[in-house]
């Protein structure tokens, strides 16, 4: 399954993101990420992804969520995240920056959540520094129906409300992000039988920079939930509409992984083909990545937990 492995991103603007990005900036709720996000399946309990920049260590615990992730891009410049969960709530995130060996108190950061789910829920989450600063402070506000509805976040330099709206409409959902009244991002699900009778979900995801239609996603699902082709668009301002500048359709394989990948820009068309090694084990995980025709390779090296009482974490 064609994943965006949101963790990496995720995790570099949490270390960065707060000291660099203006105050205005698109925020949404605290994620948490299963082997699933990694195209990982059975009872893993690390994982080490060996890449053209370096390497990536994952470790899960029992219940399959990611526990600890570390990039590394040399022997001694690497980044560490390390998750803690209480009853399958993440209740702490700390992100630690090592350069040149050394731990970089300045640029590390630690989250902490606490939930009230008194009426309806309520996280909070308080970023602070590993030199003690509370950098921001985040409330996300939920609807009896566990939907986000508010996010505000506080800081020294002042207070942002981002609202998010629900609605429907002859089947299809929108869901808006505004940020102090000013539209900053819309998500719209639709549904559609394609050629073959099959029903796809549309998932149309459009961008506004200080209000004004900037770009646009396009993202088309299969009934098991796989990207099969993405439509990127951005905004023309003489036709006044969104106009197509890369499309790119996704082909899966009998065991559920991405086989092929044929994107378009413009007139030029270019073709990556996937060919995988997997493992010994039951649930069958690959272990080795080509994507041709430029031959790039991408190893992972997996272990599992032993088949033994399942232990809960406290």
């Amino acid at each position: 399954m064609q994943k965006n492995y949101a963790a990496y991103i995720y995790r570099i603007i949490s270390v960065i993101g707060f000291f660099l990005l203006p105050l205005k900036t698109f925020t949404q709720e605290p994620q948490i990420f299963t082997i699933k996000d990694f195209d990982l399946r059975g009872t893993v309990k690390s994982c080490l992804v060996i890449t053209d920049y370096g390497k990536e260590e994952f470790e899960f615990n029992r219940d399959g969520l990611l526990t600890k992730n570390l990039t590394g891009y040399n022997e001694t410049d690497y980044d560490i995240t390390y998750y803690k969960y209480l009853n399958g709530q993440l209740l702490e995130k700390r992100d630690e920056v090592y350069r040149e060996g050394q731990f970089d108190k300045q640029t590390s950061i630690a989250h902490f959540y606490e939930v009230d789910t008194t009426v309806n829920k309520k996280v909070s989450e308080k970023i602070i520094s590993y030199t003690g600063d509370v950098l921001d402070i985040y409330e996300y506000s939920y609807n009896e129906d566990g939907n986000l509805i508010e996010i505000v976040r506080s800081n020294n330099q002042g207070l942002d409300e981002t609202n998010i709206d629900y609605s429907s409409y002859k089947g299809e959902t929108t869901i808006t992000y505004l940020l102090n009244g000013v539209i900053l991002k819309s998500i719209r699900t639709s549904f559609k039988k394609n050629r073959k009778g099959i029903k796809n979900k549309i998932v149309l995801t459009k961008e506004f920079l200080e209000g004004n239609p900037n770009k646009a996603k396009e993202r088309i699902y299969d009934l098991e939930e796989r990207l099969t082709s993405l439509k990127e668009f951005t905004y023309d301002e003489n036709k006044k509409s969104f106009v197509t500048i890369k499309t790119v359709n996704y082909k899966y394989n009998n065991a559920d992984l991405l086989s092929k990948e044929v994107a378009k820009i413009d007139k030029s068309v270019s073709t990556k083909d996937y060919i995988y090694q997997f493992d010994g084990e039951k649930k069958g995980n690959w272990v080795k990545k080509i994507i041709t025709p430029k031959n790039l390779f991408t190893t992972r090296r997996i272990t599992y937990y032993q088949d033994e009482l399942k232990i809960t974490e406290e």
